[in-house]
């Protein structure tokens, strides 16, 4: 709006008719006025700021020159230090991709970065590094890491793959690439007997694929020419690995206490068993340890009764490894401290302690009464890899008893566990288990393994092969009902155990409880130098995909390798000691 000065005369109605309100020649006066008086405002104005531009100038004269010179000079070093940045940028980013290349081939070359690991002890983690290459070099498609994994996997003959492709033709099943499988992990004596036995595996089983079938009856050919799973004292156990006839089973049965251990403990197969157990009746009684208790008792017996009772090393350490809620290992500690015994119980578990609260509430509870009976409690703890965990650095040969309670390498989904795509992982679970232990067991040390005798996850075959395979002497198979420690709290070790525990109005797995064993063995080193560990070899990634059963049987396409290639992950996460369930 317009000041009023500068509007046109308005009219307004009067009581008697329109009147002008203001002369028209006074309201342009007063506007011509007011522009004079703005106008002679605004020249002061510009004549006051042109006044301070000339004083400043003036001012500044004599350091003007100065000043410019050094702003030139600042542009020009400037210009110099970012033309020296650039040219290092570009060094940088043309070595980048060459330090990128020579860091991921160096990776590969050192085994995809495992620690480093002593001579002493390389052997015992060299199948789970060897292992772990297998499975994440499946999907590397250099050559170099095709070459070398071609290193990590054990030849075969040219006899065995001819038996194979025969296996495979006969039974129609030349295009099942997990029936080839199971096949190409059989020994050339195991493919022969399929062979001459006229075994054919059932391919219109509605519930088990011909693979499952074939590895399973595999498994039990292997086992019939073992000691078998149930219970096995200590001189059918003897009997078994000398080869001995019925008079000289009838023989040691008859020892005493004394004259029996004498026996088991220097019997080698270089002298008649009848000069040792002469020898045996002559010797006497060691009374400096606790094996040398009464020494006229029946051998098998007192044997029996002394393994049983758990009267262990009291001078030497124990551990238990995979007590998931650890109710075993206070019951172990308990027991000790009862005992008089000075030597540590070490307790470990796979999962963190995390993991633990969130299943166990009373895991607090039982942690502090460990400490109080001066247990050693480790978490995350891999019993494969225990030659590059840290805590168990100073532990070399100083283990007298080892447990190991009902082992499992954990339950995959859409697979049953005797099923071939996860069965490997349970067998490989006792086979580097028991290689672990060797560095770590003192000679003479106790390992005891509680498992049903029908599982089919980690079998009893599995147990006590890879314990054989390791020096590990199988002495003797007692029912776990029979053991001093078997009141425990048993668990699943899996997120289960959050709602339900075995036991809790169901069988564990349709297990009887009677069919519950402990295996029993003792470290006996020859001082030999061992072959690297065998390993059962996992499924290829292409296998996988052609799998028309269990969880792969189900999809189709992305979806199918979506899940093969989760499967892989998940193999790769457990073999670096990952608890994954």
């Amino acid at each position: 709006l317009k000041p009023f000065w500068l509007r046109p005369p308005s009219r307004s109605l009067g009581s008697e008719g329109g009147s002008t309100t203001r002369p028209r020649a006074d309201w342009q006066s007063r506007a011509r006025a007011e522009r004079l008086r703005v106008v002679a405002m605004a020249s002061a104005e510009v004549e006051a700021a042109e006044a301070g531009e000339k004083e400043e100038e003036a001012a500044d004269s004599n350091g003007g020159k100065v000043d410019e010179a050094d702003d030139v000079e600042a542009e020009e070093d400037g210009v110099e230090e970012e033309a020296e940045e650039d040219a290092e940028d570009e060094v940088e980013a043309e070595a980048a991709p060459a330090e990128a290349e020579q860091a991921a081939e160096s990776k590969k070359e050192d085994g995809d970065s495992e620690p480093e690991v002593d001579d002493e002890l390389k052997d015992a983690v060299e199948g789970v590094l060897r292992l772990k290459r297998l499975l994440s070099r499946e999907f590397d498609e250099d050559e170099k890491s095709k070459k070398r994994q071609k290193t990590d996997v054990d030849p075969r003959s040219a006899a065995q793959d001819v038996k194979v492709s025969q296996l495979l033709n006969k039974w129609g099943l030349a295009s099942d690439s997990l029936t080839r499988h199971v096949l190409e992990n059989l020994a050339l004596p195991e493919l022969q007997y399929l062979i001459t036995s006229n075994y054919s595996p059932d391919t219109h089983n509605m519930w088990k694929s011909p693979a499952e079938l074939l590895q399973t009856h595999a498994n039990q050919v292997r086992e019939s020419k073992g000691p078998g799973g149930g219970p096995l004292d200590v001189v059918s156990a003897f009997k078994f690995k000398w080869k001995l006839d019925a008079t000289s089973d009838k023989a040691l049965r008859s020892l005493c206490h004394k004259d029996l251990r004498y026996v088991l403990r220097l019997y080698d197969g270089t002298a008649p068993l009848e000069d040792v157990i002469a020898a045996a009746k002559k010797s006497e009684p060691l009374e400096d340890e606790s094996t040398a208790a009464v020494p006229d008792a029946p051998g098998v017996q007192g044997i029996g009764r002394y393994s049983r009772l758990e009267l262990i090393d009291p001078l030497a350490d124990s551990a238990v490894f995979g007590d998931a809620n650890l109710t075993f290992a206070l019951n172990l500690a308990r027991h000790r401290k009862a005992l008089g015994h000075v030597g540590r119980v070490i307790a470990t578990t796979f999962e963190n302690l995390e993991t633990l609260q969130e299943r166990y509430k009373e895991i607090d509870e039982t942690i502090q009464t460990l400490e109080e009976h001066f247990a050693e409690v480790y978490h995350s703890v891999d019993c494969t890899r225990i030659a590059i965990d840290e805590r168990f650095s100073g532990l070399r040969e100083t283990l007298g008893a080892v447990y190991y309670n009902y082992p499992h390498a954990g339950a995959v989904g859409g697979f049953f566990d005797g099923h071939p795509v996860v069965n490997w992982r349970h067998e490989n679970l006792m086979r580097l288990f028991f290689r672990a232990l060797r560095s770590f067991v003192k000679p003479g040390g106790s390992v005891k393994v509680a498992s049903n005798a029908g599982a089919v996850g980690v079998r009893f075959s599995y147990i006590v092969s890879s314990a054989i395979q390791n020096e590990f002497e199988h002495v003797e198979t007692m029912p776990f009902q029979q053991w001093q420690l078997h009141r425990y709290g048993r668990s699943y070790g899996d997120r289960r155990d959050t709602y339900k525990r075995p036991g809790e109005g169901e069988q564990y797995n349709a297990q009887r409880a009677d069919s519950d064993m402990v295996y029993c063995f003792i470290y006996k080193p020859t001082g030999k130098t061992l072959p690297r560990q065998q390993i059962r070899l996992p499924p290829t990634y292409k296998t996988m995909l052609g799998c028309n059963d269990g969880a792969l049987g189900e999809r189709t396409g992305e979806s199918k390798k979506k899940l093969a290639t989760d499967l892989f992950k998940r193999f790769v996460q457990e073999c670096s000691g990952v608890h994954v369930g």
